[in-house]
């Protein structure tokens, strides 16, 4: 990898196998640039302090090229090379051998995926690609982190995502799918749908059989298509019984069941020769959504309703997570038994995240960011109402950017719903597209015009109203708070972003990490008291300082005089805010539906919104979430001063003893109590009123 500016050739010699690339730097790819630079050893410390403003931006401004020498040692055993990229940000110029194969005008949009036929250019031995990446610019759909931190230096550009060679003879097969329509009241059986694309590669007509296998179940078809022909190819339960399937091993979330997984195996024959093999991993599932009675939008997962209990998923600020961080992350999401996370943008490098989220139970929420709905984060300006994607031009890119994106994951069983807005909603134009991409591509799944809502307490979002004029009200609200938060709000409000519906983002503000965290990002000289090197790792606008969440913290554990003072104090509120949000939810079951922490990890360390850190160090919020979770647990109502038993299994609990005792500072009992209780599956009861207690005078703990 090069700065263009370095690089005095053009594409045609870049790409071609004697050109010296001895001061080039040596990558491994996928990775952005900056991400490359600083595994060089370029930029060191890049998290600590205020060391990421000094990074000059001017270096990224330009093309910066990506080449590498491959060995085709077996071209004679096949007819067709396929050349394919998954995510290039922003667009680029592609070389091989000498030729430019697409320009910049043909290949540029961070979110959408090509391939490329280069069997006629390509040799034996070895053969060379170049790759001229150019920077996004402002107004481009780039990816993106809002007002969770600062933007990578580089803007993230780059080949973020895998670069493929792949050979076949004539024909190939691309973009499987299975279709699950799963008996939701008996769980008993499920009819599958199996499709894939073929196209002829070739210059004469060819015939073969697509020969497909799940396990014991096997299909075949015959099938022709002309020279460069494209097809799509489907076997329907209707006409192949294999596909109805008795007894299915069925994918839940983690809280309720085994996440099943099947592998999908795909062949093409001609004359007994495989020209093209693929598979691909699916689960059998079925996702349906509801609407309560008050109108707020809720979800089912094989017929049974499910209150989503998730965080708000960030990527590493350089793309540069390795599979074993993603690994732990999941684990962790697990670990506090919830069972959700919320993609804010197609985050990924490649489908690590998706395929540990099928594999650990975890649902997905996934679409695009608001990013592209702020001129501020855009970078021009933007319709009140629409966002960025608004002129024809823009439309077409973002719908073809769609359709690749869901192609790319519709498999992974954890994808539940699909986001097509954030804070806002689509164009009439864009939506129409979206509907007609999900009638194409996928039809297994609910989606959301938006995620939004009305205003929020820090008048963040706006005042537009956020419905539809397809698809109406989208049933969800994303109302805030953001900022620190009492235990009792969750209970009490009814506007807002208290316990009812489902509130797609949000929280009790900053979430400041643990001493150990604290003592890596700021130097020592910026440690205590807070400054501006910890402003500069808090979030942007309303939240660019801990201010809020100082006074708060003074004025209820007193003041600190230390750093280790502040960092034990901030532990405690950490746990004491977020504990009775997600308790609050689940106390309201029904009438809740679903509750998203905003956020659950860290692009970079920062001081908000996070339940573990970007060192993978919990905070006080990670333990207060995983005891507001456990699946069966009494829970303290803040505003009715009432004790609840709630069930979040699938089956009943029965004679169950419940103790409850309130004790004062001195660890003396102010009150006993003790029943008999039955808790049905997902069910939440109210068990007893607390009485109001003369011998509390100050702080005391229910137990």
């Amino acid at each position: 990898m090069q700065s263009a500016d370095q690089v005095e050739a053009n594409g045609s010699h870049v790409s071609t196998a004697g050109f010296k690339t001895g001061p080039w730097y040596r990558i491994q790819c996928p990775t952005t640039v900056l991400a490359a630079l600083v595994k060089a050893g370029e930029y060191e410390d890049l998290y600590v302090g205020t060391n990421l403003s000094t990074i000059p931006r001017a270096r990224f401004e330009q093309c910066w090229w990506y080449r590498c020498e491959f060995d085709v040692t077996d071209i004679c055993e096949v007819e067709t090379t396929l050349l394919e990229f998954d995510g290039i940000n922003y667009g680029a110029n592609i070389y091989v051998n000498g030729r430019l194969i697409a320009n910049a005008r043909q290949v540029h949009g961070a979110f959408r995926r090509f391939c490329f036929d280069i069997s006629k250019w390509v040799h034996q031995g070895v053969n060379v690609l170049a790759v001229e990446v150019s920077p996004p610019r402002p107004g481009d759909f780039s990816t993106g982190f809002v007002d969770w931190n600062p933007p990578s230096p580089d803007l993230n550009m780059g080949i973020f995502r895998p670069v493929t060679l792949r050979g076949c003879q004539s024909i190939s097969i691309d973009n499987p799918f299975v279709q699950v329509d799963l008996d939701t009241e008996t769980l008993d059986k499920a009819d599958l749908t199996v499709s894939a694309e073929l196209c002829n590669h070739g210059n004469r007509p060819v015939t073969g059989v697509l020969r497909g296998s799940i396990e014991s179940i096997c299909f075949e078809q015959t099938v022709t298509l002309r020279a460069g022909q494209q097809i799509k190819v489907e076997f329907t339960p209707a006409e192949y019984r294999e596909l109805h399937v008795l007894q299915p091993r069925i994918w839940w979330p983690h809280d309720l069941g085994e996440p099943n997984l099947y592998e999908l195996n795909l062949d093409f024959y001609v004359d007994e020769v495989v020209s093209d093999t693929c598979q691909t991993r699916f689960g059998m599932r079925q996702v349906e959504d509801y609407f309560n009675e008050a109108g707020h939008r809720g979800f089912k997962i094989n017929g049974r309703q499910v209150l989503i209990r998730a965080g708000g998923w960030t990527d590493d600020m350089l793309l540069a997570d390795t599979p074993e961080k993603l690994q732990a992350q999941i684990q962790y999401v697990k670990h506090m038994n919830l069972n959700c996370i919320r993609l804010e943008g197609f985050w990924g490098t490649d489908h690590t995240l998706y395929d540990l989220c099928d594999a650990y139970g975890i649902l997905i929420m996934v679409g695009w960011s608001c990013h592209w709905e702020h001129e501020q984060y855009l970078g021009k300006p933007v319709d009140n109402r629409f966002g960025g994607v608004a002129s024809p031009g823009d439309i077409e890119l973002i719908a073809k950017s769609w359709r690749d994106q869901v192609v790319w994951l519709r498999n992974h069983a954890s994808v539940f719903a699909w986001t097509v807005a954030s804070d806002k909603v689509p164009h009439p134009d864009l939506e129409r597209r979206y509907i007609e991409i999900f009638e194409q591509y996928d039809a297994t799944r609910p989606y959301l015009a938006s995620t939004g809502g009305v205003g929020s307490e820090q008048a963040i979002i706006g005042t537009d109203v956020v419905v539809s004029d397809l698809s109406g009200p989208t049933g969800v609200k994303m109302l805030g708070p953001y900022a620190y938060t009492p235990p009792i709000y969750w209970y009490e409000d009814t506007e807002r972003g208290g316990a009812y519906g489902f509130n797609t983002e949000t929280g009790p503000g900053a979430q400041v990490p643990v001493l150990s965290s604290l003592k890596q990002m700021l130097p020592a000289d910026k440690r205590w008291p807070i400054n501006e090197g910890w402003h500069f790792h808090c979030g942007l606008n309303e939240f660019a300082t801990l201010d809020r969440t100082c006074q708060a913290l003074e004025k209820r554990y007193g003041p600190s005089n230390t750093l280790e003072a502040f960092a034990q104090k901030a532990q405690v509120l950490n746990y004491e805010l977020i504990r009775p949000m997600f308790e609050a939810f689940r106390v309201q079951k029904g009438r809740a539906t679903g509750i998203v922490q905003w956020m659950l990890n860290a692009a970079w360390p920062k001081m908000y919104w996070q339940l573990y850190d970007w060192y993978l160090m919990p905070t006080g919020a990670f333990y207060g979430t995983k005891k507001a979770c456990e699946p069966v647990q009494l829970i303290y109502n803040y505003a009715k001063r009432s004790i609840h038993l709630v069930n979040d299994a699938p089956h009943a609990y029965e004679n169950l003893s419940v103790h409850i005792r309130v004790l004062d500072l001195h660890a003396r009992d102010i009150f006993l109590h003790s029943l008999e209780a039955n808790a049905a599956p997902l069910s939440s009861q109210a068990l007893l009123t607390l009485p109001e207690c003369p011998d509390i005078t100050q702080t005391s703990f229910l137990d």
